[in-house]
């Protein structure tokens, strides 16, 4: 397996990545053993395969279906070996849950941006003399 050097700026980063580069090293140690049977996928054309899988949301008249990319044979043989399902082509799917609403705006804290009342108009106390 290739590494690079890694530069992180935590250590919660750098678990991450330790955490990341263990579970595909058990992943790829895992496929290996399956593949043993006689099956041996090249590497980088079953990765760019596997790149290519994706699945969409799409409004096609006020209804949302999850579309899925074709799966190319070996990846196909890939999730029969592994025993996991391919999703289907096209499956209708529920709708996004709505929005929740705006919370109102919190009221201005501090000092008022003007007087209520102006100053010119407001009555002058002046002392009787």
């Amino acid at each position: 397996m290739r590494t690079r050097p890694i530069f992180h700026s935590s250590d919660a980063a750098i678990r991450a990545n330790v955490f990341c580069s263990f579970l595909a090293l058990l992943m790829r140690a895992e496929l290996d053993e399956i593949f043993g049977a006689g099956w041996v996928p090249e590497w980088s054309v079953l990765l760019r395969e596997l790149d290519r899988l994706q699945q969409v949301r799409l409004r096609h008249r006020e209804v949302d279906w999850l579309v899925r990319t074709d799966a190319t044979p070996a990846v196909t043989d890939l999730f029969h070996r592994v025993r996991i399902a391919l999703p289907p082509r096209a499956r209708q799917a529920k709708p996004p849950d709505p929005k929740p609403a705006p919370k109102p705006a919190l009221k201005r804290r501090g000092r008022p941006r003007r007087s209520a009342t102006s100053s010119r108009i407001s009555p002058k106390t002046t002392s009787d003399q």
